[in-house]
Formats: C-alpha cells, structure tokens, sequence
C-alpha cells in the first residue's frame, strides 16, 4: 500500500510530495534470488525513513556482492545518475520529495555537500534522528505517519527558514523549460562560477547536469505506458540532437540502454529491476555496468 499526499502550506516551500508505504501480505522466499535495481535520478533530494527490520542497502558495482548499509533515516542527495539498491520485499516507509533549498533549512549544509551520495540522517541531526525514528515506528497508519512527519518538519523549519534565492527560483523555471545554461547566467547579473555556485547550493547539482536528468524525467513521463516506445521521436521532441546522443545521455544517467529499460518494462518509470547486478532484459556493457556515485567511507555501516 502507498499513500501519497500534497504537503500541508507551511511545508510547501521546501518539500515536494509526501508518501508512506506499508508492505503487503507476502513473505520472504528463501530460495528466492537476490535482485538490485536501478534507481533513476529525478534532480530531487529526498528524506526517507525506513520503519521495517532490513535498512537501505547499496552497491558500489557490479562485482559488489555484499554491499553496505546505509541505515533506516536516510538523506538521498540530489544525483545525476542512478544508484544500485538492494530489491527486497516491500518495506514500511515513510518519506518526503524535497525542494532545491531545503537543505540549509533542514539539515544546516548546502545541497552540493549531499550530492550524488546517501547520508545516514545522524550523520546531520544527532540524537535527533533516532528520536525521530522511533517517534514514527509508534504509528500504527499511514495517515497517522504522514501527519506525524509534516509536524516534524515543521518544527525544525522553524528554527531554520531560508528563502531560496531569487536568481536560483528564477533559473530552476528556465532549466525544466530547457533554456540555454548560458542564458540563465546572462539573466541572473552573476558571473558563470558564482551562479553555478549559487545554483549548487540550492540545487546540489549544476544547472547542464540538472537539466539532463530533468530532460530524461520529461522524456520517460511522456513515453506510453504499454506498446513499443517511439524513443527517436520522443528523443527529437525533447531536444536530443540525434539518436547517438539520445542513447548516450540515456546510459549515463540509467545505466542501461534504452532498449534494456523498454524490456525490463518497469512499473514505476525510475524503477528498474535488475538480478545480480544485471539487468533482466539485457546482457549489453552498457546495461551491466552498475555505476553509482561513491559513498564516503565515515558514512558506511558495516555490512
């Protein structure tokens, strides 16, 4: 069960979307094969706590076949290509999509230290995040969570509240719509390194790198839900120069190629299943890389 909600106005400013999962009735398989997959970038950071007894686990690679865990209060900073996770079965989870900006309100740090990597939320809160978790693991629904989580967030934003910079609000508009990066420093009246600086540290990420992982998000909304992907049409409209190009950005931010994410048919677009270390539906080197940005060693739980 997911349940996902709008976050209430005063959260609004920071957070995106709020959601909750609850696992359903199935039961683990012991003869069932381990799976990973492939966690597509949206250009969003996220906070996630995990209420179920397995925490978030990652791969640095292919050949990776332990893994590291992360935790059960994780910050997901923005990334510009996909990381490996452990698949396992449905857990108890409760999270938030959060807006360029929130960082410094949330967690007192620029996006851009929390980029392309995951962060245990004790590493940034203390004592705090263990409180937080069991605060939530006490809540027998969903809604209940939810609510619980927005209060939370609350509080804290109201020690921090940081306006996001108007050059930063302006250029997010222009680099979903797809205009030129040059452009966008023209308009914000800052030189090329102090509004990519800027932008950084709202964002996490640079507004080029921002732009593929937005462009690739629009393109994978657009696709049909079922029949053969038109990927060259698509890829044209959304302003790929040519097909080379297309598959190119493609397998550098999902790890696979696009007709490897077509037969893997995933049912969440950002989503995709993979069995050890390779992907279903295809045995190409550009699917069976698993490439993820690297996890600093202080913040690795042993596995």
């Amino acid at each position: 069960m997911l349940l996902t909600r709008a976050p209430p106005p005063c959260l609004r400013p920071f957070v995106r979307s709020m959601w909750a999962s609850a696992p359903g009735p199935e039961r683990a398989d012991p003869r069932r094969t381990p799976q990973r997959q492939h966690v597509l970038p949206t250009g969003d950071m996220h906070l996630v706590f995990r209420l179920s007894a397995e925490p978030l686990r990652l791969f640095a690679d292919a050949a990776d076949t332990a893994g590291w865990a992360v935790g059960h209060a994780i910050v997901g900073g923005a990334r510009s290509a996909f990381y490996a996770r452990e698949l396992s079965l449905p857990s108890a989870s409760v999270g938030v999509q959060l807006h360029p900006g929130a960082a410094w309100a949330l967690f007192g740090m620029p996006a851009s230290a929390l980029a392309e990597r995951h962060t245990p939320l004790d590493v940034l809160w203390g004592t705090k995040a263990a409180e937080a978790l069991e605060r939530l693991h006490g809540l027998p629904t969903l809604e209940e969570r939810l609510a619980a989580l927005a209060a939370l967030l609350a509080e804290r934003l109201a020690r921090r509240p940081q306006a996001l910079h108007p050059a930063v609000a302006m250029a997010l508009r222009g680099v979903a719509g797809g205009t030129p990066v040059r452009e966008l420093v023209r308009a914000s009246g800052y030189s090329h390194r102090h509004f990519v600086a800027l932008f950084k540290e709202a964002a996490g990420l640079p507004p080029k790198r921002l732009q593929r992982v937005l462009r690739l998000q629009q393109l994978l909304a657009a696709a049909p839900r079922s029949g053969p992907l038109p990927w060259t049409d698509l890829a044209l409209s959304m302003g790929y120069s040519d097909q080379s190009h297309f598959i190119r950005e493609f397998g550098d931010i999902a790890g696979m190629t696009p007709e490897a994410y077509r037969r893997a048919s995933p049912s969440a677009p950002n989503h995709v299943a993979v069995e050890g270390g390779r992907s279903n539906s295809s045995n190409t080197a550009a699917s069976d890389r698993l490439r993820i940005a690297p996890t600093p060693a202080s913040s690795r739980t042993p596995a």
